[in-house]
């Protein structure tokens, strides 16, 4: 039987999927957790010992073995731009669609004390932008030359202003940086240009990353670990929503997954205004968007989270009346016991609260939103970032989604609000659930064969409804 293995070295348990290719189904499950810190191998091992026997019961030949990774806190990086709102938010949406994990964004003119602090944070890539072309060169070339009073010995990517760029690489060549080019990641005012730095995003992380995080011995037996996981899951989520030119997707959708430190939200539509009489304005969105929320989770961020959101967030996505010392309490204790897995009914239910709120407000920072002026002519209505009210689905992964019993109630707190009205959530999608965890293995396989996964996605990912 030929088959493809598909891994997933992820922060907490390293995940292997394989793929039956004649009957497009996945036959075999396991998991274990990752050993990132002594040899990422053994976690590996003891994850294939659970179906070894089924793959010699099953005669199972792979053909390929595919692996992505989120292991020792996934893919750190810093992004530096000229303007907060322009070129370094645009640094930051590339990055984050690449699949890293932004540990800072750094705007206008560096000082040394900026980059010292940059460097204690311990990126494994600097995105350097800003400036659209033609346009400022002078403030990223003294940027360009604060970096370079630095012995960085990290990976740069130069995206910023293309007439500052061969200035820039002349600096980095004298002093011996590791640097890369790409295209503008903004090339005009509001115009956003993603793929270019995106690409090498992921061949930095294949040539560089991949070895300093330990993962030589994985690659192997693997081959290449291709990408950073969340970058694998934003694949199959836009495979799901575009299609292929043989299979037909499922259109504009939103992928929710909620962990224990973050709460990730993945958009894939163009966003544009649904109603009449309204203007974009803003930054122009990607289509495959991705945006994380470090302080909603169910763990490790759940202080925070109680402390972006509050009491009487809490309360009203509780299912009876609860006391202020009652949610406090719940809080302390799964923040103290991150192991912590409910089984009575009370907690499965402040699970759930909880899991609502991380849905509620990482949606609402997602999705864009209208804003009202008024003019000698009347009422103007402007719109920032994306119109999701006509998303036609909306898709839950995850653990608290897959295990607790109210994964619906869960994922109709991210729908549009009345008492939100400005808020461009969700309207009337329909819910699907990822219960078997296949999102990033089938943007793993996209890479080999796309429609393979993506009717493997269409049949495994599950409408849920009231009943």
């Amino acid at each position: 039987m030929e088959c493809y293995l598909l891994v997933d070295f992820g922060s907490t348990n390293t995940k292997l999927t394989v793929v039956d290719i004649e009957n497009e189904e996945i036959i075999l499950t396991s998991k274990s957790i990752t050993t990132i810190e002594d040899d990422i191998m053994k976690g590996f091992n003891d994850a294939y010992e659970q179906i070894a026997d089924k793959v010699k019961e099953y005669n199972i030949s792979f053909v390929d073995k595919l692996g992505c990774s989120s292991a020792a806190g996934g893919l750190k990086m810093v992004a530096i731009g000229l303007v907060p709102e322009l070129t370094s938010e645009a640094a930051k949406r590339a990055s984050l669609g690449a699949g890293a994990k932004i540990l800072k964004t750094y705007s206008y003119e560096l000082e040394d004390d900026d980059v010292v602090e940059m460097l204690d944070l311990k990126p494994e890539i600097i995105l350097l932008s800003g400036g659209t072309d033609g346009g400022n060169k002078e403030t990223i070339i003294k940027n360009a030359s604060v970096l370079a009073k630095f012995d960085i010995k990290i990976p740069i990517i130069i995206a910023c202003n293309k007439n500052a760029q061969p200035e820039i690489a002349k600096i980095f060549d004298e002093v011996g940086f590791d640097y890369h080019r790409s295209e503008n990641v903004m090339p005009s005012i509001n115009v956003l240009n993603v793929e270019n730095v995106r690409n090498i995003i992921r061949e930095v992380f294949m040539k560089n990353i991949v070895y300093a995080k330990g993962l030589d011995n994985a690659i192997k037996y693997v081959g290449d670990v291709l990408m950073p996981t969340p970058a694998a899951v934003l694949n199959a989520a836009q495979l799901l929503s575009k299609g292929t030119e043989l299979e037909d997707g499922l259109g504009d959708l939103v992928v929710v997954d909620i962990g224990g430190a973050t709460t990730d939200i993945h958009s894939l539509c163009e966003g544009y205004p649904t109603k009449g009489g309204v203007t974009m304005k803003g930054l122009a969105e990607p289509f495959a968007k991705r945006s994380v929320e470090g302080d909603l989770g169910m763990r490790y961020s759940v202080l925070s989270c109680y402390q972006a959101a509050g009491y009487r967030t809490f309360a009203k996505h509780y299912p009876n009346d609860i006391s202020i010392e009652d949610v406090e309490k719940n809080i302390k204790h799964r923040h103290d016991d991150i192991r912590f897995v409910p089984e009575t009914n009370s907690d499965k239910a402040f699970d759930a609260t909880i899991a609502k709120v991380c849905c509620e407000l990482a949606i609402s920072r997602h999705a864009g939103y209208i804003e009202t002026s008024y003019s000698p002519f009347g009422q103007m209505f402007a719109q920032y970032g994306k119109d999701l009210t006509g998303v036609k689905y909306l898709i839950g992964t995850g653990g608290v989604l897959v295990h607790n019993d109210y994964p619906l109630d869960i994922l109709k707190a991210c729908n549009f609000d009345e008492e939100a009205p400005d808020s461009l959530r969700p309207m009337k999608p329909k819910y699907l659930l990822d219960k078997t965890y296949i999102l990033s293995s089938m943007g793993l396989l996209s890479t080999k064969e796309p429609d393979l996964a993506l009717r493997i996605m269409k049949k495994y990912i599950k409408e849920i409804t009231e009943d």
